[in-house]
């Protein structure tokens, strides 16, 4: 059975996985998207793969897209009466989605 994977990845990180994943030998069709709480520009890459070969394409993505912690330093009196000095959030990265398909048609 087939697998279509879709992978929602930042626009600045997607080259990085979708040359590793065409050196791996797989194709992806990409669009590009918007979303997310700030609306950034995401590209979405739709991988179609064999059941066999779904953990090694999960492999790729994971090691072509990471997270990037970014700490913030909060100076404002209100935020350090409430004990918080930081802001700690995650910048980079992927979502994959994952489902089954029955079968591809080329017309």
């Amino acid at each position: 059975m087939k697998k279509m994977v879709m992978t929602v990845v930042p626009r600045n990180g997607a080259e990085k996985l979708l040359n590793a994943l065409v050196n791996a030998g797989h194709t992806a069709t990409f669009m590009e998207s918007r979303g997310g709480m700030l609306r950034q520009s995401q590209l979405s890459l739709f991988t179609a793969v064999d059941s066999e070969e779904l953990e090694k394409v999960l492999e790729i993505i994971r090691g072509s897209c990471s997270t990037e912690m970014i700490v913030e330093s909060q100076n404002d009196a209100e935020m350090l009466s409430f004990g918080q000095t930081s802001i700690t959030s995650g910048v980079g990265g992927a979502v994959i989605f994952i489902w089954s398909i029955e079968g591809i048609e080329i017309i």
